[in-house]
């Protein structure tokens, strides 16, 4: 059995106007259409829909049919409209926040993307700190940002970035396939303020730990660790940045940071970013 909303609306057209001309008119295509489009149904179904005697009238099959087929084509244009208005609402200039690592690591790709997925939605990159993004968002001052573990939400994680130990190329451990954090003790930590610290700290859990030096830039740490000044843990997706005469070796404690890409909470988000996270989330 086939059905399509067509046939539904042909036949309730029918109904409503009164005959098979009248509903032609209402919906704009031709009697033979609609009549076509009633018989389609009616083989379809195996019983007829409509007393054809006189004025058009549904048969008892009909009537029993008529409430199911406006709720179907209900149903239909509801759907319909849906798609409208989320196509329509991708639209507009949507300023996004996002971390140094998520800025040169995820977003290119993602900027991508959306540019072929929503053409009408301008996306205006702001890079700051972790503390910084989500002041932001909070503060009105952009419409989306990527979030560090922010609490379970409606936004969508766009990746798990991993910690790794920052090392000169010569380092004798550079070479290891996997280092825990106690293999590092005898080195100078430099450790980065710049909304990893939280992460760094885990890391060294039950171990001792008393940085050396106390960074924020990640340009200024890249530079110290390359000049031998000591070595550092960063997350995974400093390797899209990573300077020759460095290298980044997996550590043995896990652990990882969620990045979230999201809109305000508490407040109403822009369509746009509605659909921005909607796209990442599938």
């Amino acid at each position: 059995m086939t059905l399509n909303f067509a046939q539904l609306r042909a036949f309730l057209a029918v109904v409503d106007e009164g005959g098979f001309g009248a509903a032609a008119d209402a919906l704009g295509i031709t009697q033979s259409a609609v009549s076509h489009a009633v018989a389609s149904l009616e083989r379809s179904l195996g019983h007829p829909v409509l007393s054809r005697r006189g004025r058009s009238t549904p048969t008892s099959f009909g009537e029993e049919l008529l409430a199911h087929a406006r709720a179907a084509v209900s149903a239909s244009a509801a759907i319909t409209d849906l798609a409208e208005r989320r196509r329509v609402g991708a639209r507009g200039t949507i300023r996004l926040a996002a971390p140094p690592t998520v800025c040169q690591g995820l977003l290119p790709d993602l900027l991508t993307r959306w540019r072929a997925e929503f053409p009408l939605v301008d996306v205006r990159v702001f890079e700051g700190e972790d503390d910084e993004v989500a002041e932001w968002l909070a503060g009105g001052t952009v419409e989306a940002a990527v979030l560090v573990d922010p609490p379970t939400g409606r936004g969508s994680q766009i990746g798990e970035d991993a910690f790794h130990a920052l090392l000169r190329g010569d380092h004798p451990l550079a070479g290891q396939p996997r280092i825990g954090v106690e293999e590092l003790a005898d080195d100078p930590f430099l450790l980065s303020r710049g909304g990893c610290e939280r992460h760094v700290r885990q890391a060294h859990a039950g171990h001792p730990f008393a940085p050396r030096h106390r960074v924020r830039e990640l340009g200024t740490l890249l530079a110290m660790v390359r000049s031998g000044v000591g070595v550092s843990l960063v997350p995974g997706l400093v390797a899209s940045m990573l300077p020759a005469g460095l290298v980044m070796v997996p550590l043995r404690e896990r652990v990882v940071r969620r990045l979230v890409l999201s809109g305000p909470a508490g407040r109403e988000w822009h369509p746009a970013v509605t659909a921005l996270v909607d796209s990442v989330r599938g």
